[in-house]
């Protein structure tokens, strides 16, 4: 007999778990649980750089590809601003002061 028909319905999948289920992991390396998942962030990804928008608050990881096409597009560059990047921000997509995070 199958198992469809002793659960036609599938319920016991939603309240039976195998015991040697794993926990649910994005990488290897320790766990952040409660307060520490809050605040946590992802381990910085070689050859990308995070845009963070002045209009919308947006913190966005792009590649250095991206970051080059996005400024080659049309951007304009003031040193005494905190956000110092005129472009084309790529969460919101409209024309912000943006910051580049280098080592973000």
């Amino acid at each position: 007999m199958t198992d469809y028909h002793r659960d036609p319905t599938g319920k016991r999948a939603l309240f039976e778990a195998p015991v040697t289920a794993a926990p649910d992991r994005v990488a290897v390396g320790p766990t952040n649980e409660g307060r520490a998942a809050l605040f946590s962030t992802a381990p910085r990804r070689s050859g990308t750089v995070v845009v963070e928008c002045g209009g919308c608050r947006a913190r966005t990881r792009v590649s250095a590809v991206d970051l080059g096409v996005l400024l080659v597009a049309g951007s304009v560059w003031n040193p005494l601003r905190r956000h110092s990047h005129w472009m084309r921000c790529p969460s919101c997509r409209t024309r912000e002061w943006c910051r580049i995070g280098w080592t973000d």
